[in-house]
C-alpha cells in the first residue's frame, strides 16, 4: 500500500529558475513533482518514526507559472481529487517585475467558528488563503477578481506555540503520557512537534496556500517557550529542569526539518552538514536521521557558534531580503549581552549593504520598539546587569520575565552595534544609498510603522546626498490578539520620540545612532502584510479577516491601512503617508 500525504505540500525556496517542494508522508516513501512532461524525484529521510521528503525542480525560466502535481509512490496525492481550489503553479521569480512579500507573525492554531474567533480573533492567514482563491471554480461563496499571489510568504515566528497549547494538542498529549507529570500540557518531544505542526499547516485554505505561495520562515521564543534565552539565568532555570532537554531538542531538531530546511537553496542545502548525509544517501533502505539530529539540535543549543539558522536571499536588484535570528544566537554573558553572537553579527555586517534599491530585514523580534517600550526595556536590563546592585538586580531580572522586556533594546551592545550599519547603509557608506531600508517584524501583538533617522550629532547625519528613508514595519498578530487590558498600554507606550538614549539614560545606556518615533499605528487587529516594491516606489498595506453575515466558515478580506510614497515627492527625503480604509 502506498504513504498517504500528511503535511504539505509547501512550496518554499524559489529563484528565477527553481523551487523546493516539502512534504510528510506517513511511510518510506519515493515523492515526485511532474511539471508538464517533466519529473523530479526524492526518496523520504526519516525522523523518530515520521518521513520526510525535499524535491527540489530545476530547469525552469525566469517569471514562469507551472501547475503541478505531487505524486508519491506514482500515485496522486496533491491536488486533492475534487479540491475546490484553484490549481496549485510553480512561480519562479521575475526580477525584472515588482515585487511582493506579506508577512506577519504570532499565530495560534485553534478551530474557525463563533467560539473560537470570540477569543482569538479571525485567522489572517486562513482568510488570506481564501482570498487568493478566488476563483470561479474556488470555493463556495467566493466571486469577483482575485489579488495578485505574493512572490514570498515571510512567517516571522511563533507559528506554533509550544508552550500555549490547544484542546486538540492537548488531546493528543493526553492519549501518549500523563499531563499531570511535567512538562504537563506543554510540549515534551519531537513526537509532539510533528503533531503540532501538523495541526498549523493542514486547515485546507492554509494548505492550499503554502502549496502555492513560496514561503520562508525563522522562530521566535513560542516555537520554543516563552523568553527563551531572555538571560543567562533564564537558561541556568530552564538547565535544571528534568525535561528541559528533550524540549529543546525536539523544538531545534523539528524546526530544522518543517522550517529551516525550506529556507536554504539547493546549493545551501547541499552544504548543511545534516541534510549532506540525505544527498549521499545510498541503498535501497530509508535513511534515518533521527540520532544525528537530536545530537545536532544539542550542539546547536549548547554552542550557538556552530550553526546559522539566519539566511540571506537575492531578490535582484530591487531588494534584499536578509532575516536574523533573534533568539538561539544570543550571548547572555552580563559584561557582553548582545542579541547576536560575534559571529552572527559578522554575516550580518557582511549582509547590511547598499546597491540595492530596498534593503529588506526580517528580525522576528522588532528592532524599534516604540519609545516607551524601548526605554523601558533599556531601563530593565541595566538594572539586570547591575546599576542598582543585587536589589536592581533582582527586580531586573523579575520584570524582564514577567513583561517579556528582552527585544533589542534590552541588549544594547548589539543594539548599538546593528544601529551603525544601518545608519551607514543609510547614508552611503556601505555602497549606493537604497531608497529605503525596511525592519520588517512580529512578536509584539500589535503592529505599527515607526521612522528612523541617523543621530543629528553624528558624521553620518552630515554625508552629503539622499538618504534612505529607514522604516521599521511590524505585523502581528496573525492569531492572538493582545488581553483588552494591554491594548491600552501598548498605545500610551506608542507616543513620543525615542531619542539616542532618552533624557534619563543618557549615562547609563550606550548613545543610540538612530532617532525614532512610531509614525502609523498601533493597530490591535489580527493581521497579515503586504509589501510590495516596484522601482523607488514602496507600499505596504495591513489586512484582516472580518465574520460577514455570521458566516464564521468564510470570513471576508479587508485592508485596513495601505501605506504609501507621497506623490511627487522623492523616497529618501519624505516620510511615508498613510490611506484608511
Amino acid at each position: 500500500m502506498s504513504a498517504e500525504l500528511v503535511v504539505g505540500p509547501l512550496l518554499r525556496h524559489v529563484d528565477e529558475t527553481s523551487a523546493t517542494l516539502w512534504v510528510e508522508v506517513d511511510s518510506a516513501a519515493t515523492v515526485t513533482v511532474v511539471v508538464g512532461d517533466r519529473r523530479w524525484s526524492a526518496p523520504t529521510f526519516a525522523v523518530h518514526g515520521h518521513h520526510y521528503a525535499v524535491v527540489a525542480v530545476d530547469g525552469l525560466g525566469p517569471g514562469e507559472t507551472h501547475p503541478y502535481v505531487l505524486l508519491v509512490d506514482e500515485r496522486q496525492v496533491w491536488p486533492e481529487p475534487g479540491s475546490a481550489y484553484p490549481p496549485v503553479v510553480l512561480r519562479t521569480h521575475d526580477h525584472a517585475a515588482p515585487l511582493r512579500i506579506a508577512f506577519g507573525s504570532c499565530r495560534v492554531s485553534v478551530p474557525h467558528d463563533a467560539e473560537h474567533h470570540a477569543s482569538f480573533g479571525v485567522d489572517a492567514l486562513r482568510t488570506y488563503g481564501m482570498h487568493l482563491a478566488t476563483h470561479p471554480d474556488g470555493p463556495d461563496g467566493y466571486d469577483g477578481p482575485s489579488e495578485a499571489p505574493p512572490d514570498l510568504l515571510l512567517l516571522l515566528g511563533d507559528q506554533v506555540y509550544a508552550d500555549e497549547t490547544s484542546e486538540a494538542m492537548r488531546d493528543f498529549i493526553a492519549a501518549r503520557r500523563d499531563p499531570e507529570q511535567a512538562p504537563w500540557w506543554e510540549l515534551k518531544d519531537y513526537e509532539e512537534y510533528a503533531e503540532l505542526y501538523r495541526l498549523a499547516w493542514t486547515d485546507p485554505a492554509t494548505r492550499w496556500l503554502l502549496s502555492t505561495v513560496s514561503s520562508a520562515m525563522i522562530f521566535d521564543d513560542h516555537d520554543v517557550r516563552d523568553d527563551w534565552n531572555t538571560s543567562a539565568r533564564w537558561r541556568a532555570d530552564m538547565a535544571e529542569k528534568s525535561w528541559w532537554h528533550d524540549r529543546i531538542v525536539g523544538a531545534l531538531a523539528s524546526y530544522w526539518v518543517h522550517q529551516h530546511l525550506g529556507n536554504l537553496s539547493p546549493a545551501e542545502r547541499a552544504e548543511d552538514p545534516v541534510y549532506r548525509l540525505v544527498l549521499e544517501h545510498e541503498g535501497p533502505d530509508e535513511l534515518d536521521l533521527s540520532e544525528v539530529l537530536d545530537r545536532f539540535a544539542e550542539r546547536a543549543d549548547e554552542e550557538p557558534t556552530t550553526y546559522r539558522w539566519s539566511f540571506a536571499r537575492e531578490l535582484g536588484p530591487q531588494a534584499r531580503l536578509v532575516v536574523v535570528d533573534s533568539r538561539a544566537a544570543r550571548v547572555l554573558e552580563p559584561e557582553r549581552r548582545s542579541m547576536i553572537d560575534d559571529e552572527e553579527m559578522a554575516w550580518l555586517d557582511r549582509q547590511l549593504h547598499g546597491d540595492v534599491r530596498h534593503l529588506l530585514i526580517g528580525t522576528s523580534l522588532p528592532y524599534l520598539l516604540s519609545p516607551g517600550l524601548h526605554h523601558l526595556e533599556a531601563t530593565t536590563e541595566a538594572l539586570a546587569e547591575g546599576l542598582l546592585g543585587r536589589p536592581g538586580h533582582e527586580l531586573g531580572e523579575w520584570v524582564r520575565r514577567a513583561a517579556d522586556t528582552e527585544h533589542w533594546a534590552a541588549f544594547q551592545g548589539g543594539f548599538r552595534q546593528v544601529g551603525e550599519m544601518l545608519v551607514e547603509t543609510a547614508t552611503g557608506g556601505r555602497g549606493r544609498v537604497p531608497d529605503s531600508v525596511v525592519l520588517l517584524s512580529g512578536d509584539v501583538h500589535h503592529s505599527y510603522v515607526a521612522e528612523a533617522w541617523p543621530d543629528p550629532a553624528s558624521e553620518a547625519a552630515q554625508r552629503p546626498g539622499p538618504h534612505s528613508r529607514i522604516l521599521q514595519a511590524v505585523c502581528s498578530p496573525i492569531r492572538n490578539p493582545l488581553p483588552w487590558f494591554l491594548k491600552a498600554g501598548v498605545r500610551l507606550a506608542s507616543r513620543g520620540r525615542a531619542r539616542p538614549t532618552g533624557r534619563l539614560l543618557g549615562r547609563l545606556v550606550p548613545r543610540s545612532p538612530l532617532h525614532w518615533e512610531v509614525t502609523q499605528g498601533p493597530w490591535l487587529d489580527n493581521l497579515l502584510a503586504v509589501l510590495e516594491v516596484d522601482g523607488s516606489d514602496l507600499r505596504i498595506r495591513w489586512s484582516t479577516g472580518e465574520v460577514v453575515d455570521g458566516d464564521h466558515d468564510r470570513p471576508r478580506w479587508r485592508t485596513l491601512v495601505e501605506l504609501g510614497p507621497r506623490p511627487g515627492v522623492p523616497a529618501g527625503r519624505t516620510k511615508v503617508s498613510l490611506r484608511r480604509r
